[in-house]
């Protein structure tokens, strides 16, 4: 895997993946910045998010569950030093779909936890706490 990031000025940078995707990430205006994209930190946690949601819907899939939507909501929590490292990440998970069953939900989300989830595992093995919910919401 590779990808590369080049500085365009100030505090933003472009992000071009090897795949050949590419983001703007920008720091705010008080760094120099003009707030026109995500800051690094935030890239590491919507990637934590979106590694864990493919896990996630993948399983569903698989498990022929009827799932009409799915967001993972992430918070997490800095040290308050330098590197302002992530202490913590929760993950939450709201599936919407028709006669879900609560055991895959859960399952899925426990697997992603624990055996499939590059990023998040990766996380907890340097030390931050990354904890896991789920909601079922019943299509209407």
């Amino acid at each position: 895997m590779k990808a590369t990031v080049k500085w365009v000025d100030d505090a933003m940078f472009l992000g071009e993946s090897g795949s050949g995707h590419a983001v703007v990430m920008d720091g705010p205006p008080d760094h120099g910045g003009r707030n026109m994209g995500p800051r690094p930190m935030e890239m590491l946690l919507l990637g934590m998010g979106g590694c864990a949601s493919f896990d996630v819907m993948s399983m569903l899939k698989k498990s022929r569950q009827q799932v009409s939507d799915c967001r993972c909501e992430m918070e997490a929590e800095r040290v308050d030093a330098v590197p302002a490292v992530f202490e913590k990440i929760h993950l939450r998970f709201v599936v919407t779909g028709t006669k879900l069953k609560e055991a895959h939900v859960k399952r899925a989300v426990e697997l992603s936890a624990e055996k499939y989830c590059s990023a998040s595992i990766m996380m907890e093995k340097a030390g931050v706490v990354v904890s896991h919910s789920y909601e079922i919401v019943e299509a209407e």
